[in-house]
C-alpha cells in the first residue's frame, strides 16, 4: 500500500504501480525528511517531542493505529516488478515489500520510532537484544579484526565478546575500564579496532560512560562507536552525544511489560542498509527477524515510555536518597556522591531523571539472598527476577545471575560485589506504599550493624 502524506500523518492506499517508483536506495529507513524541521527547535533534544514529531501511520481502514501486517511473504501485480525488487531498484519506501525476514511494514513503523526515540537516521527492530549487539559487531568487524570494550557489561555481552566471537569468527576484544579515558585511548589501535563498545550506564555497577569524550576519542582513531542505551532510555541520548550506533534491548523499559523479547539497532542509514544486504548484511543473512504482531504491540508503549521512565526515575531516587539515609551502602547516578553524577547532570536529556535502577551492596551473596527474600515473600515489596523496566520492582543478586558468566577476577575488576543487589524500581502502588514494605523488610531481618555505616 502506497502511503500520503497530509500534515504529517500517513494514510494507506492503493499499492502503487511497479513503473512509479523513482526514489533512492538509501531512502530505505530514513525519517520522511519533510516530517522534520530544518531548524533545530527548542526541543531538539527531548526524545518525547522527538517521537511526537515521527509520522503517524493509520490503520489499511482509517483506524487511529496502523494495521498489523501478519504477512509472510508479499504478492506483485506483474512478474517484472519482482525482478526489479530484487535488484534493488524497487523497495519498502516505494511499498513494495518481498518477505518478512526482509522488510515488513508494521516492523518498518517500529523502526521509524526507534530512529526518531534516539535521534538516529534510521533503526531496525529484531528478534532479541542479544541479537541486535552481535549483528551490529558482526557487520563492522571481520574476522581478524579487534574491538576495546568496557570490562563492565551485561553477562551475555561479555560472553559474546569473551569467548563466542574469538572462537567463531577470530575477532578479539581488549578490556578495559571506561571511565579510564587514557587506557581507552591507548587500548585503541589505529587501523585495526573497528568498534569501541561500551553501556551508556552499566550493567550492573551504574558507572557513567563519558559518551562524548569516549567517541571523540574513538573517531580520532577511525574508530566505530556502538553502545548500548538499554539501561537509559529517554534518559540519555547516546548518539546526539557522539556515538555512531545505539543498540537496545527493547524487552526491558521500551517494552515495559516483560512479556516481550526484542532488540534494536539505531545508526546510520548507511550500517542500517548494508546490515539489510542480500549478499553480505548480517541482518538479512543471520535472520533474527521480530514478529510483527509483537512490533506492533511495541509501537503502542513506546508514546507512552516518557511518562513511565520520569515515574521510574523519581521513585529510583527518592528510594536512594531514603536507603542512604537508612546507612545502607547505595549506588544510584542521582546521588551526588556517585563518581559520574555531574557528568550524568551535563549530559541528560531534561525532566527525565538518573534512571530507573539502583543498587545496593550487601556485602555478601548470602545476605543479599536474604534480603530480597523478605523482600519478596514477608512484604511484597517487589519480585526476585532477571531482567528490567517492569512495573514491579525486580531484585536479583548480580553476581550470581546476570553477571554470572563472568568468573570472579573478571566480577571484580568490574566492581560487581558478591552481595550487589540491582533494583529496577517500578511504579505499582504509591510510593509510601512500597517505602513501607521495604523498610518493614528491613526491620525483619534485624541487620546487625556492619551492613549499616554509622553515620
Amino acid at each position: 500500500m502506497a502511503e500520503t502524506q497530509s500534515r504529517g500523518f500517513v494514510f494507506s492506499g492503493k499499492k502503487r504501480a511497479a513503473g512509479a517508483d523513482g526514489f533512492d536506495g538509501d531512502d530505505i529507513f530514513v525519517a520522511k525528511k519533510s516530517m522534520l524541521p530544518t531548524v533545530a527547535p527548542a526541543w531538539e533534544n527531548d526524545p518525547a517531542a522527538a517521537l511526537a514529531s515521527a509520522r503517524h501511520e493509520f490503520g489499511e481502514h482509517g483506524g487511529v493505529n496502523m494495521s498489523i501486517e501478519a504477512s509472510a511473504t508479499f504478492t506483485v501485480m506483474e512478474p517484472e516488478t519482482m525482478r526489479r525488487m530484487f535488484s534493488g531498484e524497487l523497495g519498502p519506501d516505494c511499498d513494495f515489500f518481498i518477505y518478512s525476514r526482509h522488510f515488513n511494514p508494521t516492523v518498518l513503523n517500529l523502526g521509524r520510532q526507534m530512529a526518531a526515540l534516539e535521534g538516529t537516521e534510521a533503526a531496525y527492530c529484531t528478534a532479541s537484544g542479544m541479537s541486535a549487539i552481535s549483528s551490529v559487531l558482526l557487520q563492522l568487524c571481520s574476522s581478524g579484526g579487534h574491538m576495546v570494550a568496557s570490562r563492565t557489561l551485561y553477562g551475555g555481552t561479555h560472553a559474546l565478546l569473551t569467548h563466542f566471537l574469538p572462537r567463531a569468527c577470530n575477532i578479539t576484544t581488549t578490556f578495559v575500564d571506561i571511565c579510564d579515558l587514557e587506557a581507552v585511548k591507548n587500548a585503541i589501535v589505529e587501523g585495526r579496532t573497528k568498534v569501541l563498545y561500551f553501556e551508556s550506564m552499566s550493567n550492573p555497577t551504574l558507572t557513567v560512560a563519558n559518551i562524548p569524550e569516549l567517541s571523540r576519542l574513538a573517531h580520532d582513531k577511525g574508530t566505530m562507536v556502538v553502545v548500548d542505551n538499554t539501561f537509559a532510555p529517554m534518559v540519555l541520548s547516546p548518539a546526539r552525544l557522539g556515538a555512531d550506533v545505539v543498540v537496545h534491548s527493547i524487552s526491558k523499559f521500551i517494552s515495559g511489560g516483560a512479556d516481550i523479547i526484542a532488540g534494536a539497532v539505531c545508526g546510520p542509514a548507511s550500517l542500517v542498509n548494508s546490515m539489510m544486504d542480500l549478499h553480505q548484511g548480517a541482518l538479512m543473512l543471520l535472520g533474527p527477524t521480530m514478529n510483527a504482531k509483537v512490533a506492533f504491540e511495541l509501537s503502542e508503549r513506546i508514546p507512552h515510555l516518557g511518562l513511565r521512565m520520569k515515574e521510574h526515575c523519581r521513585r529510583a531516587m527518592e528510594y536512594a536518597i531514603r536507603m542512604k539515609k537508612l546507612g545502607l551502602r547505595v549506588i544510584y547516578p542521582g546521588l551526588e556522591d556517585h563518581p559520574q553524577h555531574e557528568l550524568l547532570k551535563l549530559m541528560a536529556n531534561k525532566e527525565y531523571g538518573f534512571g530507573g535502577l539502583l543498587c545496593v551492596d550487601m556485602e555478601s551473596e548470602e545476605r543479599a539472598n536474604r534480603l530480597m527474600h523478605h523482600l519478596q515473600n514477608y512484604t511484597q515489596f517487589g519480585f526476585m527476577a532477571v531482567s528490567l523496566g517492569y512495573y514491579e520492582t525486580l531484585m536479583s543478586c548480580s553476581g550470581s545471575s546476570t553477571s554470572s558468566e563472568m568468573n570472579d577476577e573478571e566480577k571484580a575488576l568490574a566492581g560487581i560485589s558478591p552481595g550487589l543487589v540491582r533494583m529496577s524500581v517500578g511504579y505499582l502502588g504509591t510510593l509510601e506504599q512500597k517505602w513501607s514494605q521495604l523498610e518493614r523488610a528491613l526491620s525483619r531481618m534485624q541487620l546487625d550493624s556492619t551492613l549499616f555505616n554509622k553515620n
